[in-house]
């Protein structure tokens, strides 16, 4: 790998040339070039005029319902829709094991199980297979989504993370994705977390649906708070770590949110339960929420989120994610103050802060580098040579990030993938990605408009080989694994 490293910093190492601009911009707006682009960036007088431009038209495409294949919109369908099939899927799993379980204890056999062939029984794996694919056709095919956009809603997906490995969230990931997080990726940070938090999937995933008040009783049992949701928001989507919260804090924020749960027949899919919901006075951050009437419980978790949202701590934490993602593994700190400042004067407008990031001197700064992430290095494969437009193309992009442990919607801990280059540059990690190149440069891509953004030794290298690998090597090299 110490080879690979030396050859990766000469190749990140990038002049200030219009080309090495356009492959910045497209690279971490985007998953780089292909033809279409690169016209755009010309057309637009060059890469910086670009990207200013991408915000505007990632926040336009934002507002409009996705492009899906109809064939595979199943994992969109309205809520309540996916909530009767998911039930319907449980109820049948029931019966065949109800109907196994008596052909096991039969004398004789038992009558052939019929409900197998039901669709209904593989609901849930399908539709997160549709919401993965669409993930890859929107990463990959410029003409289905805004590179931007694709880009803005992997990170805040990640940011926000839920995972379809959790059984229960698995058939509403794909609708999380397109509804509570690309809808608000460019608007305000305070609507995105109320989108995210009232959402079946976060609700689910963080077991907020369990939270009430103490001494709640439901049937038989008496329940009281899960802080799982409480915790997560505090640690992960706003304060940090070391955002100045307390233990205290967390189980304050876990009593304003009681009486918050799912809605099977509603089309948002949330409703707030005032008999769940804890009455009695709190305190959050030193802000008092007085005891009131359980009707009044809702206003109060949206206060709580805002406040979360208002925080010096949330802005430095997003301006230093949203570096992390877009500039450096350890971006400047004046970058990351520049960028939390511009959160908070505007109110947590993603937009804002976003245009902020990209007139930045460090944003196009070749001294600032960044390593893709698996799902950065396939769908940048995959935009180069055309899309994922088939289920060949489907399953080797899924294959190759469940192999290389970053399989899509996969991640199991609220945390999100990671994104710096000491996590993902690995030998075998390599040795996979030029796998996965040779496999797709198998149809022959034309990708020679790639040679513009390469250096000129690596090209060399590959010009001395057969032509029917200079595709594969091209993909597989290290400049292409810069971005």
């Amino acid at each position: 790998m110490a080879s690979y490293l030396l050859i990766f910093g000469s190749a990140a190492a990038e002049t200030q040339s219009a080309d090495a601009d356009a492959w910045r911009a497209l690279s971490r707006l985007g998953y780089g070039p292909t033809p279409a682009l690169v016209e755009q960036v010309q057309r637009a007088g060059g890469a910086r005029s670009w990207a200013l431009g991408e915000i505007d038209r990632a926040s336009t495409a934002s507002h409009s319902p996705a492009q899906i294949d109809v064939a595979n919109a199943e994992f969109n369908a309205p809520l309540p829709e996916i909530f009767s099939n998911y039930r319907s899927e449980l109820a049948l799993r029931r019966e065949i094991r109800a109907q196994e379980q008596a052909s096991s204890s039969a004398v004789s056999p038992a009558p052939e199980v019929t409900a197998v062939a039901n669709p209904a029984r593989n609901y849930s794996n399908r539709v997160a297979r549709q919401a993965a694919s669409w993930r890859l056709a929107s990463c990959s095919q410029p003409d289905t989504e805004n590179p931007l956009l694709a880009r803005l809603t992997e990170f805040w997906f990640n940011h926000l993370n839920v995972s379809s490995d959790k059984g229960i969230v698995k058939p509403f990931v794909g609708h999380y994705v397109l509804h509570a997080i690309r809808r608000n990726v460019l608007g305000r940070f305070d609507e995105l977390l109320l989108a995210s938090g009232r959402h079946p999937a976060m609700l689910y995933y963080l077991d907020q649906t369990q939270s009430v008040a103490d001494g709640t009783t439901l049937g038989q049992q008496r329940r009281g708070l899960n802080e799982n949701y409480a915790r997560e928001l505090m640690e992960l989507h706003t304060l940090g770590v070391n955002g100045g919260y307390t233990q205290r804090d967390v189980r304050e924020l876990a009593r304003i949110l009681t009486g918050w749960a799912v809605a099977p027949q509603q089309p948002e899919g949330f409703r707030f339960v005032p008999r769940l919901h804890d009455t009695q006075a709190k305190t959050l951050l030193g802000r008092t929420f007085a005891a009131a009437p359980s009707s009044a419980g809702e206003t109060e978790g949206l206060a709580a989120i805002r406040l979360l949202s208002e925080q010096t701590a949330t802005a430095q934490r997003i301006a230093l994610r949203l570096a992390q993602w877009f500039v450096a593994d350890q971006p400047p700190q004046a970058l990351v103050d520049q960028l939390a400042r511009s959160f908070q004067t505007s109110q947590g407008d993603l937009r804002t802060v976003m245009r902020t990031l990209v007139a930045s001197r460090a944003f196009w700064d070749p001294a600032n580098k960044l390593f893709k992430t698996p799902y950065d290095y396939v769908c940048s494969v995959l935009a180069a040579t055309g899309g994922a437009h088939n289920d060949r193309d489907i399953s080797l992009a899924l294959g190759a990030l469940n192999g290389a442990g970053q399989g899509i919607h996969r991640w199991p801990t609220p945390d999100g993938y990671k994104s710096d280059t000491a996590t993902w540059l690995a030998p075998e990690a390599l040795t996979r990605r030029a796998d996965y190149a040779m496999a797709i440069a198998r149809k022959e891509p034309p990708v020679d408009y790639l040679a513009a953004f390469v250096q000129p030794a690596t090209m060399q290298r590959i010009n001395a080989q057969p032509p029917k690998l200079r595709a594969g090597l091209m993909l597989a090299s290290p400049d292409f694994m810069a971005k």
